[in-house]
C-alpha cells in the first residue's frame, strides 16, 4: 500500500491509539496491551496502513524508551540506589547471569556455536523496562515488594547491556565489519569498538558532573520555562545521536544522563517537563512493537515460534520464581515478580540489530528471535491479567496483586500519607499519645504486616485525591506527608495545596533541593530526615571531649533554629547559584559567632536548671 505523508501516518497512529486503548482498558486488558494491539492492527502485516515492515515507526518510537530511560535516570537518587543495593546487585545480577547461562545451553544443544549461543542468551536475559514499569505503574504495584524488586531487575538489567554491547564485536567472527558504515567506529577493529564504548560512557558521566549543572542554572535564571524544556530536549536528542555514532543505543546514554542529574536542584523540573513527551511516545512504541510482528514469518514456522515463546516465558518465569523465593519475596510478591518479567524486552532488538550487523548472529536465528521477542513482550500484559484474575485467587491469597484500595472513612484530626520508618515513629509516637491518625501506604506486605500489629493502616495510593477525600482530609486539621520518594511528596503537596488549603501540611524531605520545593509549594513545615539524628550525634561527640552536656544541648538546639531559618532564605533565592552561596557564608558565620559567644558568656542562672543537685534539692525542699 503507498502511505501518505505525515499528517495522513500521524493521524493514522494517533486514530488506532485513541480507539483501541480506551475500548481495551474497558475490558480490563490495561492500555500496554491495547497499543500493541492497534499497532498489529495497522502495521505492515496486518492492514498494512503504516510502515514498510515496521522499521520506519520503529526508529522513531525508539525515542519513547529514551525518554523514559532518561526520566527512570533522574529518580534514581543516590540513597534509593544504595537502599535497593542488595537488589540491584544480587537479584539483578543473578536473573541476567542465571538467564544467559541457561539460554546460552539451550541454544548449545541446538546446534548453535558457543559465541552465538552466549549472544543469544544474552539477548533473551534482557526485560522489557517500558512495559513492566508502565504496566506496574498503572495497577498502583510499583512501589510494593514485588515492584521495587522487577525496578532492581530492570535497572540492572538497562546497565548490563552497556557491558554486552562492548563484548559482542569481542564474539563476532574475525575481521567483522558493522553493515552500514555510518559510526565514527566504523573500521575500527574489536578492543578499538570496545574503548570507544567505555570511552563515551565515561564521557557522559564526567561531562555530565562538570558542564550540565551549571548550563542549565544559567538557562534557568532566564526565567523562560519553554526554553528550559528545549534545552532538556536537546539534552536528550544530543547524548541520543552520540551514543548512536558509537554504536551503542541512545537509551542507556540518556538513562546515564538522568542519573547524573538526579542530584542537581533541576531534577524535578526537568521530570515534569520531559514527562508529557515519554508517555506520547512510548505509546507510539508499543504500537511498533505490534506493528513489528511478522504474521507471515509466525504461519511459516507456527510451530517453531510457539515453542521459542513459550520455552522464552516458562524459563524465565521458573528461574525469576527461583530467585524471589532465594531473596524472601513472600508468595503473592513473588508470584507477580514472576508474572511481571518472563518476557524479553526492547533491548533486545538493539541487540539482534547489532550482532547481525557484526555477522555474529545469523539471519536464520535472527529473524525468528525478533518475532519472539516482540511476541513475549505482546504477551506480558495477558500474563499480568492472568495472574490477578487466575492464578493469584487460586492460590488462596487474601488480596489479588492489582489490589483494590482499602474503603476509607477517616474521621482522625490527623492523616498520615507514608508509613516505612519515619511515617512509623511519627505514628506510633502520636498514637502512644492518644493522638487518632488515619494512615495510608501502598505497600500491600507493609500493609498487611502493620495490621496483624494491632496499627489502623489503609491500603491505598495516598498521592490519589479521591482517596485523601475518603479518608477524610477535608476535615483533617494535619496532614504528614511521609511517603519514601521525593517527588511523590511533592506531588502530594501539590495537590493538597491546591485542594485543600486549610490543612496544614507537616512534609518530609530528603535534603535541602526537596525541601525548598516542598516549601514553594506551601508546606506548612518541612522535616529533613537526617537532621535531628546527625544534631544528636553531634551532642554526644561533643561530650565524649569533655563538654557539658546541658552546654552541648543548648548548641544544637540554636543550631536547628538557625538552620531552619536560614533554609527560608535560601530557598528564596536558590535561583541565582552567586547569591545563594553568599546567603549562606554569611548564615555559615553568623551561626559561628552566636555559638562562640554563648560559649564564651554562658548564662549561669539558665545553667543551673540543668543541675541534677539544684534540681534534687528543689524536690526535697518542696
Amino acid at each position: 500500500m503507498e502511505h501518505g505523508g505525515f499528517f495522513e501516518q500521524a493521524f493514522v497512529y494517533l486514530a488506532a491509539a485513541v480507539i483501541a486503548v480506551p475500548v481495551a482498558k474497558r475490558l480490563g486488558l490495561g492500555s500496554v496491551l491495547g497499543y500493541l494491539i492497534a499497532g498489529a492492527i495497522i502495521g505492515p502485516f496486518g492492514l498494512a496502513l503504516i510502515g514498510e515492515a515496521g522499521q520506519d515507526i520503529m526508529h522513531v518510537a525508539e525515542f519513547g524508551v529514551v525518554m523514559m530511560l532518561f526520566v527512570v535516570g533522574l529518580e534514581l537518587e543516590p540513597a534509593l540506589l544504595w537502599r535497593l543495593r542488595a537488589s540491584i546487585l544480587g537479584l539483578g545480577g543473578l536473573q541476567v547471569v542465571v538467564t544467559t547461562a541457561a539460554a546460552a545451553g539451550i541454544a548449545r544443544l541446538l546446534g548453535l556455536g558457543w559465541a552465538e549461543a552466549v549472544a543469544v542468551g544474552m539477548v533473551i536475559a534482557v526485560s522489557s523496562t517500558a512495559i513492566v514499569l508502565q504496566t506496574l505503574e498503572e495497577r498502583g504495584l510499583l512501589q510494593t515488594t514485588a515492584g521495587q524488586s522487577a525496578f532492581s531487575v530492570l535497572l540492572f538489567q538497562d546497565i548490563a547491556v552497556i557491558p554486552m554491547l562492548a563484548l559482542f564485536p569481542l564474539l563476532a567472527p574475525r575481521g567483522a565489519e558493522v553493515a552500514g558504515g555510518h559510526t565514527w567506529v566504523d573500521g575500527l577493529p574489536a578492543w578499538g569498538r570496545a574503548l570507544a564504548v567505555l570511552g563515551a560512557v565515561g564521557g557522559i558521566v564526567v561531562a555530565g558532573r562538570l558542564l550540565l549543572g551549571p548550563v542549565f542554572r544559567l538557562i534557568a535564571r532566564t526565567g523562560l520555562r519553554e526554553l528550559f524544556t528545549a534545552a532538556a530536549l536537546l539534552l536528550v536528542v544530543g547524548i541520543a545521536l552520540l551514543m548512536s555514532q558509537v554504536g551503542l543505543s541512545p537509551a542507556l546514554g540518556t538513562f546515564l544522563a538522568g542519573v547524573v542529574l538526579a542530584t542537581t536542584e533541576f531534577r524535578h523540573e526537568l521530570e515534569s517537563d520531559i514527562e508529557p513527551f515519554k508517555g506520547l511516545l512510548l505509546g507510539l512504541f508499543f504500537i511498533a512493537v505490534g506493528a513489528s510482528i511478522d504474521f507471515a514469518l509466525v504461519g511459516s514456522q507456527p510451530g517453531t515460534i510457539a515453542a521459542l515463546v513459550g520455552a522464552t516465558l516458562l524459563g524465565k518465569f521458573l528461574i525469576l520464581l527461583g530467585l524471589g523465593r532465594g531473596f524472601g519475596l513472600s508468595g503473592e510478591q513473588r508470584g507477580l515478580f514472576a508474572f511481571a518479567l518472563p518476557q524479553v524486552g526492547e533491548f533486545a532488538f538493539v541487540l539482534l540489530a547489532f550482532g547481525s550487523s557484526l555477522g555474529l548472529l545469523a539471519a536464520e536465528v535472527a529473524s525468528p528471535l525478533v518475532a519472539v521477542v516482540a511476541l513475549t513482550m505482546a504477551a506480558s500484559p495477558i500474563l499480568m491479567l492472568a495472574w490477578e484474575r487466575v492464578v493469584a485467587p487460586r492460590l488462596g491469597t487474601r488480596e489479588v496483586t492489582a489490589r483494590e484500595a482499602d474503603e476509607m472513612h477517616g474521621e482522625a484530626p490527623v492523616l498520615i500519607a507514608g508509613f516505612d520508618r519515619f511515617g512509623n515513629t511519627v505514628g506510633r509516637f502520636l498514637r502512644a499519645n492518644g493522638v487518632p491518625t488515619t494512615v495510608i501506604d501502598n505497600d500491600s506486605d507493609r500493609v498487611d504486616v502493620l495490621r496483624r500489629l494491632g496499627l489502623p493502616v489503609y491500603y491505598g495510593d495516598p498521592t490519589r485525591l479521591d482517596l485523601l477525600r475518603s479518608a477524610g482530609i477535608a476535615s483533617a486539621r494535619v496532614l504528614v506527608v511521609a511517603l519514601d520518594e521525593p517527588g511523590r511528596n511533592i506531588a502530594l503537596v501539590r495537590e493538597v495545596r491546591r485542594h485543600f488549603p486549610e490543612v496544614r501540611i507537616f512534609a518530609r524531605a530528603e535534603d535541602r533541593n526537596d525541601a525548598y520545593d516542598l516549601m514553594d509549594l506551601g508546606a506548612t513545615q518541612v522535616y529533613r530526615e537526617t537532621l535531628d539524628t546527625a544534631l544528636r550525634v553531634g551532642v554526644d561527640v561533643m561530650g565524649a571531649l569533655g563538654r557539658r552536656t546541658h552546654a552541648a544541648t543548648r548548641a544544637a538546639r540554636t543550631f536547628r533554629r538557625h538552620d531552619e531559618a536560614a533554609l527560608a532564605e535560601l530557598a528564596a533565592v536558590r535561583g541565582d547559584r552567586a547569591r545563594l552561596l553568599g546567603v549562606a557564608r554569611e548564615r555559615i558565620a553568623e551561626l559561628e559567632r552566636m555559638l562562640q559567644a554563648d560559649a564564651d558568656e554562658p548564662d549561669l542562672e539558665r545553667d543551673a536548671a540543668w543541675d541534677p543537685t539544684t534540681l534534687r534539692e528543689e524536690m526535697r525542699g518542696t
